[in-house]
């Protein structure tokens, strides 16, 4: 009914606002969540909320109130930041996966460069100088991959198609096409959801669609063999495995990282976490031997073939185990630098104390989650390294995600 009040759920914590209260708010800042962060009142109470831009004054709505904050959606922007834009697509504040559409691209990069000098002083405890960041060469368009999903069918029927809403952990919304994805994935795309739609009876269960685009076609199936030309390289490898999927940055974040593995005149070169072989084979021309370390057999064996189809000659790798990452290299650390490029959660303590233990003279940490690298930059740092650069990446332009290089050498 118009005007009655929202049901309150149950375990709603009514401190310091109530359910769905509206409160005027100034953004001063943002998360490395791609959150807009204000203050309120004398008491200085944090409020997160999405889609506000620093500088804006918003209206918002409190939804949870946590111990020592809150958590908003946005009703309405008051006075809006010369920054704001106008989202390219018209899914952006309800699909969960672009958080800065709205928000200036040149700006974008100003924040996660901020972003990462934040982090570098909370959880490293050092201010360190953090290069600009590196922008993405197409702003939209750059995915080489998409994944959208389903839930399972109703009465033989499928619902969305596509990605997880804004703020909820099950709901999905649905894609009919994706501006930050490449133009012949959502050519694609059309076909692909139109294809599943129609065997919907078929699915007992929901699932996950793959779309790779590489320099010849998209692939739709994870088991598909896909091409992709880097730096003069080329890298085959399955479709539904890991590889970059920013394809017009790569040259350049390739280049850098050899560029910094380089800079101390080592002769070899670790990559700890090599893949297929992305920068192992990109950065060898620049050292006498390098080995390529991977746990999976199966990646090895892909970077083995992509070493041999290209020539190059001074690389081995090698199928590593967690417990002796460095057993079967015998180049000396005093003229060796480490290539790591580990997943999300970063690297394990195992891993740092093998490191420690082999000695590097030079460390190249890239990771594609500044949080877990800075934690493991304190560690690196108690066991004899210090930072000699910073530089972030914009792979993913439009979201908050960011990949950042870290060169450490030793002390």
């Amino acid at each position: 009914m118009p005007g009655s009040r929202p049901r309150v759920p149950a375990k709603f914590n009514p401190h310091p606002f109530a359910y769905h209260e509206e409160v005027e708010l100034q953004i001063h800042s943002l998360t490395n969540l791609g959150v807009g962060v204000a203050r309120h009142g004398e008491d200085q109470w944090v409020v997160f909320v999405p889609f506000a831009l620093p500088g804006e004054t918003v209206l918002a709505r409190i939804f949870r109130n946590h111990k020592s904050y809150s958590e908003a959606d946005l009703v309405r922007v008051i006075d809006p930041s010369p920054n704001r834009v106008e989202p390219v697509c018209p899914l952006f504040g309800t699909c969960g996966g672009c958080q800065y559409q709205n928000f200036k691209y040149s700006e974008q990069l100003v924040w996660k460069r901020r972003q990462v000098e934040e982090l570098l002083q909370r959880m490293v405890g050092i201010e360190a100088e953090v290069q600009p960041v590196i922008a993405s060469p197409k702003e939209y368009h750059y995915r080489s991959k998409l994944t959208p999903h389903f839930q399972k069918p109703r009465c033989g029927e499928l619902s969305e198609i596509g990605f997880l809403k804004q703020g909820r952990r099950y709901d999905l919304v649905d894609v009919e096409s994706c501006p930050i994805a490449m133009d012949q994935i959502n050519e694609r795309l059309i076909g692909v959801r139109a294809d599943v739609r129609s065997r919907g009876s078929s699915f007992k269960r929901g699932a996950t669609l793959l779309l790779r685009a590489d320099k010849n076609t998209v692939h739709t199936e994870s088991d598909a063999i896909a091409e992709e030309d880097v730096e003069g390289v080329t890298f085959r490898f399955k479709a539904g495995e890991f590889f970059q999927n920013n394809p017009y940055i790569l040259p350049k974040f390739t280049s850098f990282v050899r560029e910094q593995a380089a800079a101390g005149g080592n002769k070899y070169l670790i990559d700890a976490y090599c893949g297929s072989g992305l920068f192992g084979l990109t950065s060898a021309r620049a050292f006498d031997q390098v080995a390529g370390i991977e746990v999976s057999e199966a990646a090895i064996d892909w970077a083995k073939a992509n070493a041999k189809a290209n020539g190059i000659e001074n690389v081995r790798f090698i199928n590593g185990s967690a417990e002796a990452i460095f057993q079967d290299v015998q180049f000396p650390g005093s003229e060796t630098t480490v290539i790591i490029d580990p997943p999300r959660k970063g690297s394990n303590q195992m891993f740092i104390d093998q490191l420690q233990a082999f000695g590097p003279s030079r460390v190249v940490y890239v990771s594609c989650n500044p949080a877990t690298q800075m934690r493991d930059l304190k560690e690196f740092l108690e066991i004899g390294y210090e930072i000699e650069n910073v530089q972030p990446f914009d792979l993913f332009p439009q979201t908050r995600h960011l990949e950042c290089i870290v060169t450490l050498r030793k002390a």
